[in-house]
């Protein structure tokens, strides 16, 4: 395999291709095809992987601090992956399994995480904007202070989840699992829970213990 060539963007075609370990930090990337490539370990840290096709790639502990991933990301696995600061604003992350990521500082604004698993994940303080989270598995994740205005979590599961003073403000939690969730001071103005579970759900300090209180 000719690095060089990919390096230099001479080389834009490379579905299924093996380039584990390989280093491309800091290489303009945009638009490249490493559908179901195998990129275990490999270093884009600081790369500009825009419109790029990472579908089905095999990403588990890839470095990607700093990346510009508004890519597509369907399917890919990133487990114990780095993605912190990484910008996946838009992305395509449908499918896409995230448990053990690192995403300190990472934004998902508008990001499609439909059906994805954030399992346990560190998402605290996390820019969740927008976002599409239908069916998403964030059993045990640390939401602490995320900005979740705004998205749809409708069906997902958020069981045992850390949401302590997360902004949920207009976002849809129709169908929501949040068994056992913590939701202390969060912000639900304006949030749809019709049907949601919130069964040993901490509502301290929210507008809907307030009415609780009143009732």
């Amino acid at each position: 395999m000719d690095i060089e060539a990919i390096r230099s963007g001479k080389l834009k075609q490379l579905p299924g291709t093996d380039l584990e370990d390989e280093d491309f930090s800091g290489v303009d990337l945009r638009g490249i095809n490493l559908a179901g490539a195998n990129l275990v370990g490999t270093n884009f840290s600081g790369s500009n992987l825009e419109r790029a096709r990472l579908d089905g790639a095999n990403l588990i502990e890839a470095q990607l601090v700093g990346a510009d991933l508004r890519a597509n990301l369907l399917g890919a696995n990133l487990m114990q992956a780095d993605l912190c600061g990484a910008d996946l604003r838009g992305a395509n992350l449908r499918g896409a399994n995230l448990m053990g990521t690192k995403l300190t500082q990472a934004s998902f604004a508008g990001a499609f995480l439909s059906g994805a698993n954030l399992m346990s994940v560190n998402l605290q303080g996390v820019d969740l904007r927008s976002a599409d989270l239908r069916g998403a598995n964030l059993s045990g994740a640390n939401l602490q202070g995320a900005d979740l205005s705004q998205a749809d979590l409708r069906g997902a599961l958020l069981s045992e989840a850390n949401l302590e003073e997360a902004d949920l403000r207009g976002a849809n939690l129709a169908g929501a699992n949040l068994t056992g969730a913590n939701l202390l001071c969060a912000e639900l103005d304006s949030v749809n829970l019709t049907g949601v579970t919130l069964d040993r759900a901490c509502l301290t300090g929210t507008c809907a213990d307030k009415m609780a209180s009143k009732a």
